[in-house]
């Protein structure tokens, strides 16, 4: 225990009296320290703290204390390699990005040109649309290798890697499901069939331009597409018996328009996914995976829409 005499003189009193000028706390070798700075006012940082304009005498407060900001992204400003650094890299993160999605076009592009070429012959050459008609089995069989390849490819990840099997395979994916395309032309008027293959294209480069300007993430929307999917499958048994005893005949064009609303928001969820700026994104390796979700989206929404369009 210290008695009151021992204890240092108030800040006050040691300011204004020299008797305190040999006080301990004034001496260093014999020196007299300088006074100790005076308190000032300083500006209010927020409420109810100490400090602000107007109080006079008010020390500030322990503990508060000011913070400098820095990048975002947790780069120090101190260090300016590492502000380098991470520019760099994200750099190269986006030139590999859209190298991805240049390549994942290309595919597409090249399945497209392949496909309404396709359907074209079995459109305009009589002889084609008239052996298709005949020999519907054939359809049916290229449907079953369209599904059985469109399951390898979506659920085996590394032969979609492995080249040049994944292009071999999305090969006779292409060529299957181009000839699923063309086998229902046959049975369509030619004015159906262009109206389908405008209104697809314009569907696209719709969807296309959105999902680059856009700030909406629809990437976290897969449950509810789910959903929808399976809704859509539903509604498709429903009227394939309803339609067999020619009941309500306007269903059917219902039930296109609805399966090509719910596939023009799946290709909205892909071309996000291959976008990469919503919550999830394709790998810049998966662009086999990228190309065959995008090539079987705008299918489906041109077959829904020749459905809806008319048959003869």
């Amino acid at each position: 225990m210290t008695s009151k005499s021992e204890n240092p003189p108030p800040y006050e009193d040691a300011l204004h009296h020299p008797k305190y000028i040999n006080s301990p706390h004034h001496l260093q070798n014999g020196s007299p320290l300088p006074p100790p700075p005076s308190y000032s006012p300083s500006p209010a940082v927020g409420p109810g703290l100490p400090g602000f304009w107007g109080q006079e005498g008010v020390y500030p407060q322990a503990g508060v204390l000011a913070t400098v900001p820095t990048l975002s992204a947790g780069v120090s400003t101190s260090n300016p390699g590492d502000t380098d650094d991470f520019m760099n890299t994200q750099w190269e993160s986006t030139s590999v990005r859209h190298g991805f999605i240049r390549k994942v076009y290309l595919i597409l592009a090249a399945q497209l040109a392949v496909t309404f070429s396709v359907v074209a012959v079995f459109t305009f050459v009589d002889p084609v649309r008239l052996f298709v008609i005949k020999y519907p089995g054939i359809y049916w069989a290229s449907f079953a290798v369209y599904f059985v390849v469109y399951c390898v490819l979506v659920c085996c990840k590394e032969l979609r890697r492995r080249f040049p099997c994944n292009l071999v395979l999305l090969g006779v994916f292409t060529l299957a499901l181009s000839y699923m395309c063309g086998a229902v032309s046959s049975y369509c008027q030619t004015k159906a069939v262009f109206i389908a293959m405008g209104i697809t294209a314009v569907v696209c480069i719709t969807v296309t331009i959105f999902c680059f300007q856009t700030k909406v993430d629809f990437t976290s929307c897969g449950g509810f597409l789910s959903i929808a999917g399976i809704l859509l499958v539903i509604i498709g048994i429903v009227t394939a018996v309803v339609l067999s005893y020619r009941y309500v005949p306007w269903l059917h064009m219902l039930y296109a328009a609805i399966g090509a609303l719910v596939y023009t928001l799946f290709l909205v969820y892909n071309t996000q996914l291959l976008i990469g700026k919503g919550e999830l994104a394709i790998s810049p390796e998966e662009y086999v995976y990228g190309a065959l979700s995008l090539y079987s989206d705008v299918i489906q929404v041109f077959l829904f829409i020749l459905q809806a369009s008319g048959a003869d």
